[in-house]
C-alpha cells in the first residue's frame, strides 16, 4: 500500500475538498484503498454530467494536491476479488463517465476496465499518461552514485565541496524539533513564489497538508521536512515522508540563484537520497511523477520508473458521441 492509500491521506483530502464541492463519499470502500466518490457538474454550463472519481483527484469540478499510485485493491486482497467490486460499483451505480486517475499503467486493474469496457460497450478515453520515478535504496549509495552519468553526479553530490567551501552548512529534519509546519511550509511557498512567480500550496492545500502530517505518524509514517542552510541561511527546502519502507518526496522548494555553480535543490535532493540509503528499513526513494522547470532531472536520477494512466469511460451515449466528435477533430 502506498502512502496516498492511509487513512490520513484519504481523510485530510476528503476534509479539505469533499465537502465544499457537493461529493458524494461511496461508503464502505477505502480501508487501504483508494477511496471513490460520485460527482456531479455541467459541461461548457450545460450538458449535466454525473461522475465516478477516485478521492484524491478531481477531473473537471476543482484543483486539488495530486494523488498517484490509485488502487481498488486492499492490501493484501486478490486482484479478482477487488476488480468484482468495481464491476458491481459501475453497475449499479448511475453514473455518465467515470475517470480513474494515475493507475499503475501495467496493472491487471488497467487490463480488466479496458476489458469490461469493451464488453459493456463504453467508450474508453486516455485522459493523461505520465510516468513515476523512484530510486532503490536497499543497496549501497557509492555504488548508486557510480551508476550515474558524470554531469548528475556532479550536480548531485562531487559540488558538495563547493558549498561547503562557502560556510558552514546544516541539514536537519524540522519536523522533529516542532510539529507546527506553517514556518516550514511559508519558506516552501516563498521559494516557488520566486521562481514560478505563485505559491506551490494555496489555503486549502495548506489545511491538508497540515492535517495529513497529524495523521500520518499514527498509521507509522515519518515526516521529513528537511531544511538545507549555509551559513545559516535556508537556502533549500523538501518535504517528505517516510511510510512503509518509501520516503516520499511529495514538495521541494529553493534558492535559485544561491551560486552561479551550484544547483541547490539536486544538491538537496543528494543529501536526502543518501539519507534514505543509510535509514534502516527504507527500500526506495519515490520522486513521483512530473518532471523539473527546465528538463526532466528525474528520469537521470531514477533507477526504476512506474508508467502511469488516467483512464475515462463513458456510458452517456450522448458524451460519447461528443467525446468522439472531439476527438476526431483533434
Amino acid at each position: 500500500m502506498s502512502l496516498f492509500q492511509t487513512a490520513a491521506w484519504q481523510s485530510a483530502w476528503w476534509d479539505t475538498w469533499g465537502a465544499d464541492n457537493d461529493l458524494k463519499l461511496v461508503r464502505n470502500w477505502g480501508a487501504g484503498r483508494s477511496g471513490i466518490y460520485i460527482s456531479t457538474y455541467r459541461i461548457k454550463g450545460l450538458l449535466p454530467i454525473t461522475s465516478i472519481e477516485f478521492v484524491g483527484s478531481s477531473y473537471r469540478k476543482f484543483r486539488s494536491t495530486r494523488t498517484e499510485y490509485n488502487t481498488f485493491l486492499k492490501a493484501n486482497e486478490a486482484p479478482s476479488s477487488a476488480l468484482e467490486q468495481v464491476k458491481k460499483l459501475l453497475d449499479n451505480r448511475p453514473w455518465a463517465e467515470a475517470i480513474f486517475n494515475d493507475l499503475l499503467a501495467s496493472s491487471d486493474e488497467v487490463a480488466e476496465l479496458l476489458a469490461l469496457a469493451h464488453h459493456k460497450g463504453w467508450l474508453v478515453r486516455i485522459a493523461a499518461e505520465d510516468t513515476a520515478w523512484k530510486i532503490g535504496t536497499d543497496s549501497c549509495f557509492e555504488e548508486y552514485l557510480k551508476s550515474l552519468g558524470r554531469n548528475t553526479r556532479l550536480r548531485l553530490y562531487n559540488r558538495r565541496t563547493v558549498l561547503e567551501s562557502l560556510g558552514a552548512i546544516s541539514h536537519a529534519n524540522v519536523y522533529e524539533a516542532s510539529s507546527d509546519p506553517a514556518e516550514f511550509f511559508r519558506f516552501l511557498n516563498d521559494f516557488h513564489q520566486r521562481r514560478w512567480g505563485k505559491p506551490v500550496y494555496g489555503a486549502k492545500a495548506l489545511a491538508f497538508n497540515t492535517a495529513f502530517l497529524e495523521r500520518v505518524i499514527s498509521e507509522g509514517g515519518a515526516p521529513q521536512l528537511l531544511a538545507l542552510r549555509s551559513r545559516g541561511q535556508l537556502i533549500s527546502v523538501l518535504y517528505n515522508v517516510k511510510y512503509q519502507g518509501c520516503v516520499y518526496n511529495l514538495q521541494s522548494g529553493f534558492e535559485e540563484n544561491f551560486h552561479p555553480k551550484l544547483a541547490i535543490g539536486t544538491l538537496h535532493l543528494g543529501y536526502a537520497i543518501e539519507r534514505a540509503f543509510q535509514e534502516e528499513g527504507a527500500l526506495s526513494f519515490d520522486m513521483l511523477a512530473g518532471s523539473g522547470k527546465n528538463e526532466n532531472y528525474k528520469k537521470r536520477l531514477a533507477t526504476d520508473s512506474e508508467p502511469l494512466v488516467s483512464l475515462m469511460l463513458v456510458r452517456n451515449p450522448l458524451l460519447k458521441r461528443l467525446y468522439k466528435w472531439k476527438d476526431k477533430k483533434r
